[in-house]
């Protein structure tokens, strides 16, 4: 069965980074896109980032865009989220995403 889980959340201050790791079994990771989204409290989840399946293309939300980068290592099974300049409201559940699929999450908090 699919399985996506997420590591690599926690608490960091402004302008800090993190970076998110999804780990991906139970398909041929290598031939499917991938996104990040994201969930803060009270509000819907969003699309953050995605990312073609060889990983050549890649596209952002605009408020994270020149902050976040999206990668993946297909000999891993492996998409990543390196998050920069941390913003207090980039605080959210972040979900990894195939399809269907979802991962669990993984608490993202900034805060001073």
């Amino acid at each position: 069965q699919v399985q996506l889980v997420e590591s690599g959340g926690g608490l960091v201050q402004p302008g800090g980074s993190l970076r998110l790791s999804c780990a991906a079994s139970g398909f041929t990771f290598s031939t499917y896109p991938m996104s990040w989204y994201r969930q803060a409290p009270g509000k819907e989840r969003e699309l953050v980032a995605s990312i073609s399946p060889a990983g050549s293309n890649t596209n952002y939300v605009d408020s994270v865009k020149g902050r976040f980068t999206i990668s993946r290592d297909n000999a891993k099974n492996t998409v990543y989220l390196q998050m920069n300049s941390l913003k207090p409201e980039d605080t959210a559940v972040y979900y990894c995403r195939r399809f269907s699929n979802w991962g669990q999450g993984t608490q993202v908090t900034v805060s001073s």
